[in-house]
Parts: structure tokens; C-alpha cells; sequence
């Protein structure tokens, strides 16, 4: 029980309260694993391969990115695994760069999670489910842009009051959803199987293009959007103070999650070749429609969209079960903060932290619905700050087992520093690649560069305002 002294302020002893409830270990080995592959398996996969074939240059080398691209990422996974069985906090990353590199760093992750990397991602996919939903069920008396932006709008207040209800009713739905999800994976590959066992042979391409082996800058970018499909399984971090016996559950979860996605992606890869050839991948603007349709005919072109929509609901919610619980970390690190820092124990939710992303998630999309795809864009070219804070994060591993080598770590990455640094190496990479991308675009007339600047830099004018508050309410 936590004991909160009489002469305590009522703002010291609201705090106490606030965060006298903590994470509790309820979640099971299964619904780690529906979590991270839920967060994962997004419509990525629906677009990625087009643009991994029309890189990769043939075959092998296209299935050679896939392969190494789950390779890197269980390397990440292993290291993520010694950070979070060590270190096991529903902040995840945050915590990780608090110990390693003090609160100002952590906080600038903490904001530009909520201000556009968490956020901006539900309201995203939000969009991409009010597409397709306003495509079969169109409300045409809102017009396309509103319509779309309806159905998102819908979707972020049921999802986020389903995780109000709890992490149990949060988890329930994500396993059904990743579930169905993985079955619409499962049904691409049936497409094609079925294809191949009426003798449909797929488009051969040209036997120059098929000889032609890519460039290294031309296989790095195929590898950029291999690595973007594959993101997301560090959001395993969030939940690692309520995983049960998550010293052995959390590398469990991990591996298995990887291995499990790895697979999936070089199944679906392997039935867009089996159906379109590798030529018409690098054509084809919708992979997985068209291989339905070749396979189904019209009926099969539905049931993708459907498809594609039950992966946006999947991507949404295990994003809001694991971005609140940063908003969360950040309250109670920051009494200015410290609503947020209030855990539901009954239902195991951060509930106010939950609302806020809410509330934040809802303007985005009223923001997205105004501006068109400017929004899309400002999201996309945040990259660089994502990478810059996941390369902080490997780095953190080298930090922090110098500076508390004594500590107990249930799980050390093998073969260290080997690992890591490969992992370092490839964040670094990446960082240099969105760097590069983003360098090259522009977004109403501004270096898209400047959008990631602009975040950090509002961010550190926060944190600024922050440090001239009295000390007790900082």
C-alpha cells in the first residue's frame, strides 16, 4: 500500500494516487504474440512487394531481401529481449533512454510518440480502413474525403473505448482480429496454390530482366521497405511489465512473433510471383486485388478489401493498447504530466492516457480529412526521428550494461556485441536512407527535412517551458 504523509500537498498526494495503481503481469504468451504480429502485419504488405520486386531486380534477390530482412529483425528482437527482461517497464523505449540517457532525451521521444509517430499511425490507419469501408458501404452524402474520414473517426472512438473497458477486452479483440487477418493472408497464398494446381502458368518476364542483378543502392532501398514492413515488433516493449513470467514469455513472444511474420511475408510473396510473375509485381499497383481477381474474378477483388481493412483494425488497435503506455511512462516521470500517469488496476489501463491519444488521434484525422495528403506525408516524413530514437535505443544496450554491469539480466543477446552492433548498424542505415528520401521531397513548399526538425524542436521548446515551472510542479 503506498503511504502518502498528512502534510503532503493535495497536487503531491493527487499525484501519489494517480499512480498508486501499477501494471500487473496478465497477459499470456498468445497475446504477446497476436499483439506484436497485429502491430506488424499492416497494409504494407499489400503494397511493399510491388516495389521490393521492381528493385530487387529477380527473383532470388527479391526473396533474398524478405529473408534478410527477418533476419534483422530477430537480431533486433534479441536485443530488445535482454532490454525488456532487464529493464521491464510499460514505458518500453522511453524507459530504456531515460536510464541510459536522462529524461530530456526520453521526454523528446515521449512527444514526438504521442505528436505524430503513435498518433499519427492510428489516424493513418484509420484512413485506410475509412477508404475501403467507404468504398463497399459509401456515405455519399459526406462526399468521399468525409466520408472516409467518418468511418475513421467511428473506428478510433470504438476501439479506444473497447481499451477503455481493459487489457483483457484489448487483447480479446486483437487475438480475434490477427486471427482473421492472418487468414486473409493465408487466403492470398490459396489463391495462388490454387492457380498453380489448375496449371495457370504466371507472366514470364524478359530474360534480361530476369538475369539482372541489382545494384547495391537500388537492393538498399528494396531493403528500406522491406525493414518499414517488418516494423513494429519493439512495440513488445509496452507490455513487458504485465507479460506473466515475462523473463522466458518475452523472448518467447518475440522470436516466435518474427519467425511467425517472416514466414507470412514469404508465403504472400511467394503466391504474388506464383500469380503475377515478377514483372507484373513491379507493375501491379494492387498486388493482392489483382491475384484475386485472376484467381476469383470480381468476388475475389471484395474480399481483399475486406482484407485490407480487417489489417488496418488490427494495426489500430494493438497501436492504441501500446502508444498510451508512453503517454503514461511520461506522466509519472513529469508531475505537469501527472493525469496521465493514472492506471486503471481493475480494468489494467492507462485510462487517461488512453483518452488523451484518443481525443489526439480524432483532431489528426479531422487535420487529414482537411489538408488531403499533405497529412499523410507530414506523418511519412517523420521517419528520421523514428529511426534516430530506435538507433538511441541499440545503443542503449551498450550503455547500459556499462553503467550497470552488476544488474541481473534474465536474457543476454548472444554473440554480443556482434548483434548489437548489427543491429546499430542497420538503424543507422535506415536513419541515413529516410534522411536521404526525405531530403529529396518537399511538402507545401518546405524541405520535408524541416517536418522531423520542426517536431524535435517543439518538443525541446516543451521541455524548456517545463524546466521554468517550480520545481514540485515539473
Amino acid at each position: 500500500m503506498s503511504y502518502v504523509p498528512l502534510a503532503a500537498t493535495s497536487s503531491e498526494r493527487s499525484r501519489a494516487v494517480a499512480i498508486a495503481a501499477e501494471p500487473s503481469a496478465v497477459l499470456g504468451l498468445r497475446e504477446a504474440i497476436t499483439l506484436i504480429i497485429g502491430v506488424v502485419i499492416g497494409a504494407g504488405i499489400f503494397k511493399a512487394p510491388s516495389m521490393v520486386a521492381g528493385m530487387a531486380g529477380n527473383t532470388a534477390w527479391m526473396f533474398g531481401a524478405w529473408i534478410l530482412g527477418g533476419i534483422i529483425s530477430l537480431i533486433g528482437a534479441l536485443c530488445y529481449a535482454e532490454l525488456t527482461t532487464t529493464y521491464s517497464h510499460a514505458g518500453g523505449d522511453y524507459h530504456f533512454l531515460k536510464r541510459a540517457y536522462g529524461k530530456s532525451v526520453s521526454f523528446l521521444f515521449g512527444w514526438a510518440r504521442f505528436s505524430v509517430i503513435t498518433t499519427g499511425s492510428i489516424a493513418l490507419l484509420a484512413f485506410v480502413f475509412g477508404d475501403y469501408m467507404n468504398q463497399a458501404l459509401p456515405l455519399t452524402a459526406f462526399g468521399a474525403t468525409w466520408g472516409s474520414a467518418s468511418y475513421a473517426l467511428a473506428v478510433i472512438v470504438v476501439l479506444s473505448l473497447v481499451n477503455l473497458r481493459g487489457i483483457k477486452a484489448g487483447t480479446f479483440t486483437q487475438t480475434w482480429l490477427t486471427a482473421i487477418e492472418v487468414g486473409g493472408l493465408l487466403l492470398i497464398v490459396t489463391a495462388a496454390l490454387f492457380l498453380v494446381g489448375n496449371g495457370t502458368p504466371p507472366p514470364q518476364a524478359a530474360p534480361a530482366a530476369a538475369a539482372s542483378t541489382p545494384a547495391m543502392a537500388s537492393f538498399g532501398l528494396a531493403m528500406v521497405f522491406v525493414l518499414l514492413t517488418y516494423g513494429g515488433w519493439n512495440e513488445a516493449a509496452y507490455i513487458s511489465a504485465e507479460l506473466k513470467d515475462r523473463r522466458r514469455n518475452m523472448v518467447k513472444a518475440l522470436v516466435w512473433s518474427i519467425l511467425i511474420i517472416t514466414t507470412l511475408y514469404l508465403l504472400v510473396t511467394w503466391a504474388y510471383w506464383k500469380g503475377l510473375g515478377l514483372e507484373g509485381m513491379a507493375k501491379s499497383d494492387a498486388l493482392a486485388a489483382d491475384l484475386m481477381r485472376i484467381a476469383f474474378g470480381p468476388a475475389g477483388e471484395k474480399i481483399i478489401s475486406v482484407m485490407v481493412a480487417v489489417a488496418a483494425l488490427t494495426s489500430i488497435n494493438a497501436t492504441m493498447i501500446v502508444g498510451a503506455r508512453t503517454s503514461y511512462a511520461v506522466g509519472r516521470d513529469w508531475p505537469v504530466f501527472n493525469k496521465l500517469a493514472f492506471w486503471d488496476g481493475p480494468r489494467g489501463t492507462p485510462a487517461n492516457a488512453m483518452r488523451v491519444q484518443c481525443i489526439a488521434a480524432l483532431l489528426l484525422v479531422l487535420l487529414g480529412a482537411w489538408t488531403g495528403s499533405g497529412f499523410k506525408s507530414m506523418v511519412e516524413f517523420t521517419a528520421p526521428v523514428f529511426w534516430l530514437f530506435f538507433l538511441l535505443s541499440g545503443l542503449a544496450l551498450f550503455v547500459l550494461r556499462i553503467r550497470e554491469p552488476d544488474v541481473d539480466r534474465p536474457f543476454k543477446v548472444p554473440l554480443f556485441p556482434l548483434l548489437p552492433l548489427v543491429f546499430c548498424a542497420t538503424c543507422a542505415y535506415m536513419l541515413w536512407s529516410s534522411l536521404s528520401y526525405v531530403y529529396s521531397q518537399s511538402l507545401g513548399g518546405l524541405n520535408a527535412a524541416w517536418i522531423g526538425v520542426g517536431v524535435l524542436v517543439i518538443g525541446a521548446v516543451l521541455l524548456l517551458l517545463i524546466g521554468m515551472l517550480p520545481a514540485k510542479q515539473r
